[in-house]
């Protein structure tokens, strides 16, 4: 005989024994056990094959049973700890007597020693004991126990264990003895107020009783008493629809467990969201804009692998061109430290420059191969752009359940963390609330979005990257909290890195697509003209792609209209110019053109009207941007009508301060000081016999009393 479990035998343990000739299944087949020697097990089939198997394989196997003898299952021996102390010891004690009546000792028979004679099984028989064994418990003072108790107590041992001997109650309802009539009430009055606003127990208990006095009748039904309604609406009601809880947690859904999302390579999971940045800048009108930022950040390193600002609201290009962005290497600006580059990173710089010669300049950050993203189920990530671009990349697209902002808690975290650790510094801060807000945060505005973009790039590389995170430990070293960069080096061993060979022609392919005729002046898109010599052999033919009417495929990137992009017969994409792209000195987006042109009407004909939009494109964009040693002297003021507008025009010549280096709010301060002092000598020396303020190079501060000793 073998046992599937070891020790002594236990109630139950029967059902877990192979017998010599018994049947069982065994790899889909039915066997019977000829033999059994030590640990091993012989076996033959129904045609008279014969197998030998450990008896450890045979039990492991999935498929194995005893025929027609069910396997007992383990009984919860944890419930046992959960039962009251009294209880727990009187079933012990039953276990106790019910061995006595069965071996005579109460031990069983592994504890040794003499049976009393009323208990020996080979003097008194089964019955004889079990009568025995009642008398013993009546004197003890135990309450109705007979021969048929101690022989049902040994029944329900012997069926599922020590378990079974606790004494069973009759559960009790969870509304106790309150009315059917009035729970059903109270289960209909929850369910109308679900996906409404909430009010109070008292407003609950009045629907309650309009809801009964329309079922059963005017008093027909009696209410019980506050006390007792609102014990019983505390069992009745889900926890997010208890009345006196916050509105906002009314839900119809259940609440989902919350699952912590786990990586264990660079790209095998990246999260994108969108969110505006609490930060205002200098859109591309000269007005002030909060711009919105799009980040895409790899779980396995807690690494922001791309990050993008735009003025208005991010389009689906801008989702597809953030594939691009994190595939690959991030150049280094000019001015930035060594350290900030990847060759001083805690990575295998080496072997990574041997895979890709683009290494050499970037900076230190992580390029990761995304293979699966997920996003939440906003427009732009859904759009056939996006999705298009992820296809064509090799990359799978994860949406996350709709209200479950706990699905990308990664990326959400992230977005409090820049606005904690960087936004707030800047100039422009809007805080995270509409209370938190200045009174005159948009005139604080100082930086272009453009320039917020190289901030925020320098600041992730030289902070976030090199910032150690509690979520990212190593298994060697699980104590010590781990940079993003040094757990992007940790893991590159561990899964291997080939970065995807994206190229400037990859880039123009996830520009958004639109179909233009070639005329003889060229391509004309929204009042702008586009020419290039490389049109002529095309002008006034239609595209062989037999697109309706002709038209070619032209891409063009909606931030900068300055040229566009056409697939020519040669199949490459030729960058064609606008034809006043010379006379645009910065990059324009469709926002600012549209702006251009809603304020300046039609004058002349077509080609002088396209000429003066051009031109006031131009000059809105050297407004809203810090002017250049180069460029014309800034317009006088006073400094009674000092702006943050003039502030940036007279001293943009002055270079933005790292933000690593914290010096960004001291260079605002020295442009303000500085626009004061020359603002002031402008005034000084238009008015006769004034005398202007000494020049010395420094930045000085406007002193009201030197002035008026001045005047």
């Amino acid at each position: 005989m073998v046992s599937a479990h070891g020790g002594r035998p236990v109630a139950g343990a029967r059902h877990r024994q192979v017998k010599l000739g018994a049947y069982v299944t065994f790899e889909g087949r039915t066997w019977q056990v000829a033999a059994v020697a030590g640990a091993s097990v012989r076996l033959i089939d129904t045609c008279g094959q014969t197998a030998s198997v450990l008896a450890s394989f045979l039990f492991a196997d999935p498929t194995f049973a005893v025929v027609d003898s069910p396997a007992a299952a383990v009984p919860p021996w944890g419930l046992l700890e959960s039962v009251p102390e009294r209880e727990r010891e009187r079933a012990l004690a039953w276990q106790r007597h019910i061995r006595e009546v069965e071996t005579g000792l109460p031990g069983g028979p592994a504890d040794g020693g003499t049976p009393r004679p009323e208990y020996d099984p080979a003097r008194q028989s089964m019955a004889e004991r079990e009568q025995a064994k009642a008398d013993e418990l009546a004197r003890l003072g135990w309450p109705q126990v007979s021969r048929a108790t101690v022989r049902r107590m040994r029944a329900r041992y012997h069926a599922n264990g020590l378990l079974e001997l606790i004494p069973r109650r009759k559960p009790s309802r969870a509304t106790g003895r309150a009315d059917e009539r009035v729970v059903a009430a109270v289960l209909e009055a929850l369910r109308r107020q679900r996906s409404r606003s909430k009010g109070t127990l008292k407003g609950l208990r009045e629907l309650t009783g309009q809801i009964l006095a329309d079922t059963h009748g005017p008093g027909a039904v009696e209410l019980p008493p506050p006390s007792t309604f609102n014990r019983l609406v505390r069992v009745l009601a889900d926890p997010l629809e208890h009345p006196g809880r916050p509105a906002r947690t009314a839900t119809t859904t259940p609440v989902r467990p919350y699952t912590p999302t786990v990586a264990l390579r660079p790209g095998e999971l990246v999260q994108v969201d969108t969110t505006r940045l609490d930060v205002m800048a200098i859109g591309e009108d000269g007005k002030p804009v909060r711009p919105e930022m799009t980040i895409a950040l790899d779980v396995a390193t807690r690494s922001v692998v791309a990050a993008v600002l735009r003025e208005e609201g991010t389009k689906a290009v801008d989702a597809a061109l953030l594939l691009a962005e994190m595939a690959v290497p991030h150049p280094a600006r000019p001015g930035w430290p060594d350290h900030l580059r990847l060759s001083h990173a805690a990575v295998p710089y080496d072997r990574l420059l041997a895979l890709d010669a683009r290494l050499k300049q970037a900076a230190a950050r992580p390029v990761v191969v995304p293979e699966t993203i997920v996003i939440d189920r906003g427009a732009i990530f859904v759009s056939a752009a996006f999705l298009a671009a992820c296809e064509t990349l090799g990359v799978s697209v994860q949406p996350t359940p709709p209200r479950s902002p706990a699905a990308k808690g990664a990326v959400e975290r992230t977005f409090g963390s820049i606005n904690t650790l960087v936004a707030q510094h800047i100039a422009g801060y809007t805080g995270s609330h509409i209370l938190e807000r200045g009174k005159a945060a948009e005139d604080e505005a100082r930086f272009t979005v453009a320039q917020l973009q190289e901030l925020l790039d320098e600041w992730i590389t030289a902070r976030w990257q090199h910032r150690p995170h509690e979520g990212l430990r190593h298994p060697i070293l699980p104590k010590k909290a781990l940079t993003p960069n040094e757990m992007w080096g940790a893991l590159l061993g561990a899964s291997g890195y080939v970065p995807l060979p994206l190229t400037g022609a990859d880039y123009l392919e996830l520009l958004p697509v639109r179909f233009h005729p070639i005329t003889g002046r060229g391509i004309r898109i929204n009042h702008r003209t586009y020419d290039h010599a490389c049109l002529n052999e095309h002008r006034g033919r239609p595209s062989p792609t037999g697109q309706p009417g002709g038209k070619w495929e032209v891409h063009l990137n909606p931030h900068d209209v300055r040229q566009i992009y056409i697939r020519l017969t040669d199949g490459h994409l030729h960058e064609i110019p606008w034809i006043h792209r010379d006379h645009v000195h910065a990059p324009m987006g469709e926002t600012a053109w549209r702006h251009i042109r809603a304020a300046l009407g039609r004058r002349g004909d077509r080609e002088a009207h396209e000429a003066a939009l051009a031109d006031a494109a131009d000059q809105v964009l050297r407004r809203a941007r810090p002017t250049t040693a180069a460029q014309p002297a800034p317009p006088k003021t006073t400094p009674g009508t000092h702006t943050a507008k003039a502030a940036l025009q007279a001293a943009g010549d002055q270079p933005a301060t790292s933000l690593y280096e914290a010096e960004a709010e001291d260079s605002i301060d020295a442009l303000e000081a500085r626009a004061r002092a020359e603002a002031h000598a402008d005034v000084g020396a238009d008015e006769p016999g004034a005398h202007p303020l000494p020049v010395t190079g420094a930045l000085t501060l406007y002193d009201a009393d030197q002035e008026a000793e001045l005047w």
